[in-house]
């Protein structure tokens, strides 16, 4: 079936005075400036204290837009005897906003958290060279990085803060336990008293030298002084070999 002649005039009618009846979203920028998500690429900042000069963010960069230079320096050892140690020392650190596409490898990829993404984006330049910051002009950008979000209720705590929180809890409980006198009279944990092994157990190629459980019954020490009938001790060799019929061997009387 062929359309109506004036039937898409009729629809764009329509459309219109649907809009006009709703209010105007338009921004009056500049005079108003827009709200931002938090995790807007505007411009990187970049927090000098944390840069160990690794050039994993300039070797990542698939613009090559990001210059640093360094140096090292040797550090006096800390303590005496102790080995000099070198560290590397930041002389430049500047990205190249004209080339840069804001694809954020160099934030994900520093280990020391040195790169932040800022909001800001008014920073045109009427000379393409102003676009290189440098790291004075990169830790202005620093100051207007928002804060992160908040976790969620749910999440789980960071673990830099539980350990930092279990390292508090246990210098803490040093300090209030308070510290018992040594009552130990015994030998030292070193030596391993007479008849131990040095783990603490008997030992069984040394003999004890506990003389209250001696048994005297079994020895073949001869008593001294008369027997109990006046009869002189006997010896384990005095004694008569017996045979059969209990008759000592060797013939009768």
């Amino acid at each position: 079936m062929a359309p109506l002649p004036g039937s898409g005039l009729a629809k764009g009618l329509a459309v219109t005075l649907r809009t006009m009846t709703k209010k105007t979203v338009t921004a009056q920028y500049p005079d108003v400036q827009p709200e931002l998500p938090p995790r807007t690429r505007g411009v990187i900042g970049l927090f000098e204290e944390n840069c160990t000069v690794c050039m994993l963010c300039a070797r990542e960069c698939p613009d090559w837009c990001i210059y640093i230079d360094s140096h090292k320096e040797t550090v006096p050892p800390a303590a005496p005897g102790g080995r000099e140690r070198s560290r590397n020392v930041l002389d430049r650190f500047a990205i190249d906003f004209a080339l840069c596409m804001y694809c954020g490898i160099c934030v994900e990829v520093c280990p020391f958290d040195a790169l932040f993404w800022s909001p800001e984006f008014e920073y045109a330049e009427t000379d393409i060279r102003e676009l290189t910051h440098e790291r004075d002009k990169l830790r202005e950008w620093m100051w207007t990085v928002p804060e992160p979000p908040a976790l969620d209720p749910a999440a789980e705590e960071p673990k830099e803060l539980a350990a930092a929180r279990k390292t508090a809890e246990k210098l803490a409980a040093q300090q209030a336990a308070p510290k018992a006198p040594s009552t130990e009279t015994g030998p030292s944990r070193g030596t391993p008293s007479p008849g131990t092994s040095p783990t603490g157990t008997p030992s069984k190629d040394v003999p004890s030298t506990d003389t209250s459980s001696t048994d005297t019954s079994s020895t073949d020490t001869p008593p001294e002084g008369p027997g109990p009938h006046g009869t002189p001790p006997r010896r384990p060799s005095d004694r008569p070999a017996e045979g059969r019929g209990g008759a000592p061997e060797g013939g009768s009387e």
